[in-house]
């Protein structure tokens, strides 16, 4: 049988990474950063943080493959920055310059400063549009990041609509914290509802940190949304079993939602888990990420999270034999 066509399609690459306290070096009066500043405890110093700098755009460079092979992500989440000052120096004066990456973020009431932000090559999507999405606070729950929402359009006309978020933490305990956790999950899902009914079909990318392992209320909500936990089996090609390491245990905070759409069209999604960000973890043994603190102690490495690499195979047009 003779085929009627081949199908021809593109890689685009989304990298979803919690920076772990990407600060500058200057106070702003109506935040709590003062543990990020030269004479606090943490020593934040500006070579310190130009280091980092260069660390984290190093590792977004890096997650785009090796060889010939390589290729610049199309879209990189980010969580745990704090202003626009922040992406400025990342995307304009650190490594990373030469990526020509433009970028949205937040401006939360987070009590700490911290935000999340949106990196994208305008070269292969096409912002659109964007907007942050607050989240009205539960009794008890003190201010949280806000949700980024961005929509853009890929160079063969297919449009993307990306959610970013940072969930509130565990700190007071995983069952006293749950209800915030589901209320930026519910937050979530009504800004998906709007979207499909203008179009039942849309394309939907959720990530972020979650703060949230496994099969919580919180993500029940988003696969209810029929939505597909594409990083729940991911794996590192180094050994890590998840995003995250705490006492010895692997485990992913970390997560990437995707339409069923987006999914039909294929998707694969990977711990990037290189050794040059992974450091011996001596009290439990095995590897951990090489973290830029550990509590007080600087130890100059990239980040406490690993960064997953998910690719979509999105088509570009029928090839006729």
């Amino acid at each position: 049988m003779i085929s009627l066509g081949t199908l021809l399609v593109s890689v685009f690459t989304l990298v979803q990474l919690n920076c772990e306290n990407l600060f500058d070096c200057r106070h702003d009066s109506l935040k709590n950063d003062q543990e990020f500043l030269p004479d606090a405890y943490r020593h934040w110093t500006p070579s310190r943080y130009w280091k980092k700098l260069n660390r984290i755009g190093q590792e977004i460079v890096a997650c785009g493959g090796e060889g010939q092979q390589w290729k610049l992500p199309d879209v990189v989440a980010l969580c745990e920055v704090e202003n626009d000052s922040v992406l400025r120096d990342l995307t304009r004066r650190s490594l990373l310059r030469t990526a020509r990456y433009e970028y949205v973020m937040t401006h939360s009431p987070d009590l700490r400063g911290i935000d999340v932000a949106l990196l994208y090559s305008p070269f292969t999507f096409a912002l659109i549009k964007s907007h942050t999405m607050r989240i009205n606070p539960p009794t008890g729950m003190r201010p949280t990041r806000d949700i980024l929402y961005a929509k853009g359009v890929r160079p063969v006309g297919d449009t993307l609509h990306i959610f970013v978020i940072h969930a509130p933490s565990r700190a007071g305990g995983e069952a006293n914290t749950r209800p915030y956790r589901v209320a930026v999950a519910q937050r979530l899902c009504n800004a998906i509802d709007s979207i499909r009914r203008e179009d039942v079909a849309a394309n939907i990318i959720v990530t972020g940190d979650f703060n949230d392992y496994g099969n919580t209320p919180a993500l029940q909500l988003l696969t209810q949304k029929a939505l597909t936990d594409v990083s729940a089996n991911a794996k590192g090609c180094n050994g890590a079993k998840g995003t995250y390491r705490y006492q010895g245990e692997w485990g992913s905070l970390d997560h990437v939602f995707v339409s069923e759409q987006l999914c039909k069209k294929g998707v694969s999604c990977r711990i990037f888990d290189a050794p040059f960000l992974m450091e011996d973890e001596e009290k439990y043994g095995g590897k951990r990420p090489w973290r830029t603190y550990q509590g007080p102690k600087y130890l100059g490495g990239f980040s406490d999270h690993l960064p997953l690499v998910v690719t979509f195979n999105l088509p570009i047009a029928e090839s006729k034999p």
